[in-house]
């Protein structure tokens, strides 16, 4: 691997945009794919194909974290209190505005005892009070060991950067419930996780691949990757008579594929920005922790006081433009936070 190979920061800012918008298309597509069986086929798909292509943003996000914190070295302590002072601020703010939203909603409710009042608060903040911080949580867990992977991937050589990866990959396979009975008595899931996505986007950053590994070999590569999703979580779904997740799952071999290939493709990418164009771009990805944390709170708003959803047009519209309706109020939210007095500890 070669050493201190100057980053290029211009495609990870790409990416990070990218991978923001994805997220937010998983989480709009999700319901139409929860109404298997209940909806025409042909509107399902639309689900189905969006969900799938989106199932990148989040392993993407680690990948970049991997790219751009692995490669310096950096004392554990120095670095948890720079990491963490980061997002554990914006994190229980957001996590509080959640906890708020569901007793408005009463998901829950509060009574005149003021302990059992905390306890419930507490609860929420253990387990998450919505369902898209446990990036987040993941997130705390990660940058405890990145001070250590760090050591081990800026001395490894390439052989054994690629010995953890093929562990890592291949525990994951044996995970998975077509080849569980392969899964020998040998504990090999010191290997599995999150962990696996940061060495592989420390990997692929740095790596000069031959030139016949072009753009289009990566983006070839995407697409029948994502064909496989969609067609099997299809069929699973015909074989399993109801929604089968399999496919889509964060630390599965179908989504490693398509990250890294869509990892990939994000770094051959050069984008001719405009000053104007790139000074947007750079605002935006600002905000994507902000853009993050708050979207499913929009997302859910526009869809109870407007309707606005993947209802709204047919679903090949309805989707990406309900996903699109998000993340500009998403970043409009976090950027008129980040005004107010201590607003940018809440909103980047």
């Amino acid at each position: 691997m070669p050493d201190n190979k100057p980053q290029q920061l211009d495609w990870i800012n790409n990416l990070r945009i990218v991978a923001m918008y994805m997220v937010v298309i998983v989480h709009t597509s999700s319901p139409l794919i929860m109404q298997y069986g209940k909806v025409a086929n042909s509107y399902w798909f639309w689900g189905d194909l969006y969900n799938a292509v989106s199932r990148f943003g989040v392993p993407v996000f680690v990948m970049i974290t991997g790219a751009l914190l692995l490669n310096r070295d950096q004392e554990p302590i120095p670095f948890l209190k720079k990491r963490l002072g980061r997002i554990i601020v914006p994190f229980l703010f957001w996590s509080l505005i959640y906890v708020a939203f569901g007793w408005y909603n009463e998901d829950f409710t509060f009574t005149a005892d003021t302990w059992a009042n905390i306890k419930i608060v507490l609860h929420q903040l253990k387990y998450g009070s919505s369902y898209h911080l446990w990036y987040v949580y993941m997130l705390i867990g990660l940058y405890f060991l990145i001070p250590i992977l760090g050591k081990f991937v800026r001395n490894a050589s390439e052989s054994e950067l690629l010995y953890f990866l093929l562990v890592w990959f291949g525990v994951m396979m044996i995970g998975q419930p077509y080849l569980k009975r392969f899964d020998p008595q040998v504990d090999l899931h010191y290997f599995a996780g999150y962990a696996g996505y940061l060495v592989l986007g420390y990997y692929l950053a740095y790596k000069d691949f031959p030139a016949r590994f072009n753009r289009t070999w990566f983006s070839i590569f995407f697409l029948v990757t994502l064909a496989v999703i969609v067609v099997g979580t299809y069929y699973t779904a015909i074989y399993y008579k109801g929604l089968s997740t399999m496919m889509y799952e964060p630390v599965s071999p179908t989504i490693v594929l398509l990250s890294g290939s869509a990892f990939m493709v994000g770094k051959l990418t050069n984008i001719s920005w405009s000053p104007r164009a790139k000074q947007a771009r750079d605002f935006i990805g600002g905000y994507t922790f902000g853009i993050y944390l708050s979207h499913a709170l929009i997302l859910r708003l526009i869809d109870d006081e407007l309707n606005i959803n993947y209802t709204l047009f047919h679903p090949s519209v309805g989707v990406p433009l309900t996903a699109l309706i998000c993340f500009i109020l998403s970043l409009l939210l976090v950027y008129l936070l980040s005004k107010l007095p201590l607003g940018k500890w809440i909103s980047t």
